[in-house]
């Protein structure tokens, strides 16, 4: 191993006047690390070239796509951290092959993106944006037509209970909400104990007021909450997502909307982001939309640094690190070295 660790850090953490747009992200651990320096790549989005890998043995990364092509000049490269838990752009398969790990951020973001489900809830179901026009529209009096609904006593029916999930429980606990979930991955006496109860997909958004979905997008989550998903959905109830936009089919949703078949929708992610200018969904009454960006706060930016910066630390020290999205990775000789 070359005598200085080589860290890389995608260039969409920078503002265009340099600055660091999440704030405090923990690169003081870093710089204070002895034997290692970092630098920001030119990459902003799209596939990061092959040439800005060459001679890192490590990265963090944000959006920019980390592909097959993109490792094939990495020949020191022995861990991609991911700022985040997604990974769809990511080429876990191509990084396990070259003998590089991947790591997510899951124990910084759980109740950062639980706060962000929580306050979308509140912000749709109390009809925030609607009551803040009619402030800023001088229509005072019309504030009799805009009653929200209470989360009191109502049900919530979670699409995936794993880490977030899980948070988004304890939050809303003190509500006094019935808990139900989908979730063939979830721990039955762990969902017990916390008072939520399991159910198949079709039954637990039929009896939802509050449909949250909190999966990990995977081949099997893909377009989950179809039309026949969302047709079981009260025509009272509404729908948060703050996990990834294409476990939900979109056009469904934006349908169902339209024709008055739910209540209301609050969506942190799309399909395709930004979404198209003429995207449905963006036409469809009673919704709430963030940029994929609701639980981005300094919270969430100190935590996610830090818990990528251990990763790559860790990496460099021949620990392995928490959080391992590629487990087979070990088996290369390249990560021999890791204890």
């Amino acid at each position: 191993m070359a005598s200085t660790f080589q860290v890389g850090l995608t260039g969409d953490f920078r503002t265009p006047d340099g600055r660091i747009g999440w704030g405090d992200i923990g690169l003081s651990l870093l710089a204070d690390a002895p034997g290692v320096a970092y630098r920001f790549l030119d990459v902003t989005a799209g596939e990061i070239p092959p040439e800005q890998l060459a001679g890192l043995d490590a990265l963090i990364g944000l959006l920019p796509r980390v592909t097959a092509r993109s490792v094939e000049k990495a020949d020191r490269l022995r861990v991609v951290a991911r700022f985040g838990v997604g990974y769809d752009n990511v080429d876990v398969a191509a990084l396990t092959a070259h003998g590089t790990l991947l790591t997510i951020t899951r124990d910084a973001v759980a109740r950062p993106v639980a706060q962000a489900a929580l306050a979308l809830m509140l912000g749709i179901s109390h009809r925030l944006l609607d009551k803040d026009r009619l402030v800023r529209e001088h229509r005072w009096q019309d504030r009799l037509d805009f009653m929200g609904t209470g989360l009191t006593g109502r049900t919530v029916g979670f699409v995936g209970w794993g880490n977030v999930g899980r948070t988004v429980s304890g939050l809303l606990a003190p509500l006094g909400m019935h808990q139900t979930a989908h979730d063939p991955y979830a721990d039955p006496a762990a969902a017990a104990a916390a008072g939520v109860e399991l159910g198949d997909l079709h039954t637990v958004l039929g009896g939802a007021d509050f449909v949250v979905v909190t999966a990990a997008l995977t081949d099997q989550t893909r377009n989950l909450v179809d039309a026949a998903a969302i047709a079981r959905m009260k025509p009272s109830a509404f729908l948060v997502n703050v996990a990834r936009g294409p476990i939900v089919d979109q056009d469904a949703l934006a349908a169902a909307l339209t024709e008055g078949r739910i209540a209301g929708a609050a969506l942190d992610v799309f399909r395709d982001e930004p979404p198209a200018a003429g995207d449905l969904i963006l036409t469809a009454p009673n919704t709430l939309f963030s940029p994929h960006a609701t639980c981005w706060t300094d919270e969430l930016g100190l935590a996610n640094g830090t818990s990528a910066i251990r990763a790559v630390l860790d990496v460099r020290d021949g620990r392995r690190p928490a959080h391992v999205v590629n487990p087979e990775a070990y088996a290369h000789p390249a990560l021999s070295d890791l204890r």
